[in-house]
């Protein structure tokens, strides 16, 4: 269980009960009252047992763990006050406004201030934990039953992240659900991947026929052109040797 949620739970109940401290009137006030004296009692007690020692050593909270506990007997000391009281009078009543200041005030700035520097120094582990310990004093300061530790989520998640023994025989004998899907992908993978090696390769072929053609013009070509100047040559020593005779 988060133990900040945990508290944040019970700041939310003992903020419902000053709003109907304030609404109601004669003995169900103090009747109210008594309800809001138990919940606070039992709030502060699991806050400096279990709660409050996790955050006196770390620097970043030493400070704000002690002005908490300081504020916690100012909420003390009027408790025991309008505690005696056999009468909601109006001594009374603004005695209770007072404390109603108090621990909003307190709630304020521990959920605000002490809370964030809190996630700071604290493990998701230990913010568990200490959940689970305060839960646990709870019900037992109330005679309840003691309530189950959170991180069974955690266990059943990872279950269910493993397959079982025949869905895993399946999929490696290829009957699974995602057998034929792959199949079907890599069998489209290697027709297109035959279909591009064939191109190319018809390609290459075109090429090198296109090739050879082009070179066997020029071949041609200068077979041609050598055996026409091979004939002018001799003709040209003929005229030579008659102008000679002449």
């Amino acid at each position: 269980m988060d133990a900040f949620e945990l508290l944040k739970t019970d700041h939310e109940k003992v903020a419902e009960l000053f709003d109907q401290l304030e609404t109601a009137t004669g003995k169900r006030k103090l009747d109210v009252f008594n309800r809001i004296k138990t919940e606070l009692e039992l709030h502060t007690h699991v806050e400096e047992k279990i709660f409050y020692p996790a955050l006196e050593k770390p620097e970043a909270t030493h400070d704000l763990t002690l002005e908490a506990y300081e504020e916690h007997n100012v909420v003390k000391a009027l408790l025991t006050e309008l505690s005696k009281a056999k009468t909601a009078n109006d001594e009374w009543q603004a005695k209770a406004k007072v404390l109603r200041e108090n621990v909003e005030h307190h709630v304020e700035e521990e959920e605000n201030e002490l809370f964030d520097k809190a996630k700071e120094v604290l493990t998701d582990e230990q913010i568990e934990g200490l959940g689970n310990r305060m839960a646990t004093e709870k019900a037992r300061k109330q005679g309840k039953p003691e309530p189950k530790k959170s991180g069974a989520k955690k266990s059943t998640d990872k279950g269910a992240a493993k397959p079982g023994l025949i869905a895993t025989i399946a999929n490696f004998v290829g009957l699974g659900s995602s057998s034929p899907k792959k199949a079907t992908k890599k069998g489209g993978t290697r027709t297109k991947s035959a279909a591009a090696k064939s191109s190319r390769k018809s390609s290459k072929s075109s090429a090198t026929t296109a090739s050879k053609g082009v070179s066997k013009t020029k071949s041609t070509t200068k077979s041609s052109s050598r055996s026409k100047s091979s004939k002018k040559r001799p003709t040209g020593k003929a005229s030579k040797k008659r102008g000679s005779r002449k």
